[in-house]
């Protein structure tokens, strides 16, 4: 099999595993007849929302960028940054610093000066579905454990950022065996580059543009929930419930949180709901990660082969 195909076989397989397990627990055709009665407007909506989350996020990409005092063009930028999208399913997202890598290709940015963003927008992400979850947490009290254990995962992070000597010491550590020692220089530069975007003032306005980008898709969530017959679901519990299975995915370290998320989901329906049966929630969890994961993944797969016809250009020029 060419090696270019193996991606994208792989995502398809894990899609239709994801589908198959949701759908056999809570009864394949209990589940065909809610999407019977589904009001398809809410799906439409649900993607426009999502592309309102992939701009905000963009917004905050390329100010990162800018703070890192690396200029690009906003086309460019935009390409990478959708790129990115592709390997949204690789563990917590890991796979987004390929981003980085066509930034060093199309523009010779060093890695180790844009690979800091890219963890950064990760914190930003986590800080902001955390917020958002303890919002919902005070007004509904559901998954109260699964918010204090991210934010304890949270908090312990950004003290590392917050106390350079420790960050330092973790890169020695991380680059101590001998393989990896050649790395070290470069380690220490992003761990550098992202105490820098942890500044409160930077963390203060990219938490604030990432807690707007995924009240969109939680938004989205709530209207394809209430989109089937007999069912409502206030918005707040929307929010509660898509940050904290969001966190959960993220946490898991699984591919786009695969399983879990999915799972996390369908049970805080049913739980913490009135109205909500399993095969609705089951109904409305896979149409909404068809309208945030894999649609992203989608359109990233399409940004990806654009940026890898564009390399090619971009080493001539050099």
């Amino acid at each position: 099999m060419p090696r270019g195909a193996r991606g994208p076989l792989t995502v398809l397989i894990a899609a239709v595993l994801v589908f198959a397990v949701v759908s056999v627990a809570s009864d394949v055709r209990s589940v065909g007849d809610r999407l019977g009665g589904f009001g398809w407007w809410a799906l439409a909506a649900a993607l426009g929302l999502a592309v309102g989350n992939y701009l905000l996020r963009f917004v905050r990409w390329h100010l990162l960028l800018r703070d890192r005092d690396v200029d690009v063009p906003v086309g460019d930028s935009a390409l990478v940054f959708v790129a990115g999208f592709a390997l949204a399913i690789t563990p917590g997202k890991v796979g987004e610093l390929v981003k980085s890598y066509l930034l060093r290709t199309l523009h010779g940015v060093p890695v180790a000066q844009t690979a800091p963003v890219v963890i950064a927008e990760r914190v930003a992400d986590l800080l902001a579905l955390l917020l958002l979850a303890v919002v919902g947490v005070a007004m509904y009290g559901v998954a109260v454990e699964l918010v204090i254990g991210a934010g304890a995962v949270v908090g312990l992070g950004l003290l590392v950022l917050a106390w350079p000597a420790l960050a330092y010491r973790l890169g020695e550590l991380v680059t101590r065996p001998r393989p990896l020692r050649r790395f070290r220089d470069r380690v220490h530069e992003a761990v550098a580059g992202l105490a820098a975007l942890s500044r409160p003032a930077v963390l203060s306005w990219s938490t604030t543009l990432s807690a707007a980008a995924w009240l969109c898709e939680c938004l989205g969530f709530a209207l394809i929930v209430s989109a089937f017959p007999g069912t409502a679901v206030p918005f707040g519990l929307a929010m509660l419930i898509y940050a904290s299975t969001t966190i959960a995915g993220a946490l898991s370290f699984l591919p786009g949180g695969l399983g879990v998320t999915e799972g996390a989901m369908t049970v805080l329906l049913v739980q913490g709901s009135h109205g909500v049966d399993t095969a609705t929630a089951a109904a409305a969890t896979i149409l909404t990660r068809l309208a945030t994961l894999w649609f992203a993944v989608g359109v990233g797969v399409i940004a990806m082969a654009a940026a890898r016809r564009r390399a090619p250009s971009a080493e001539a020029e050099a």
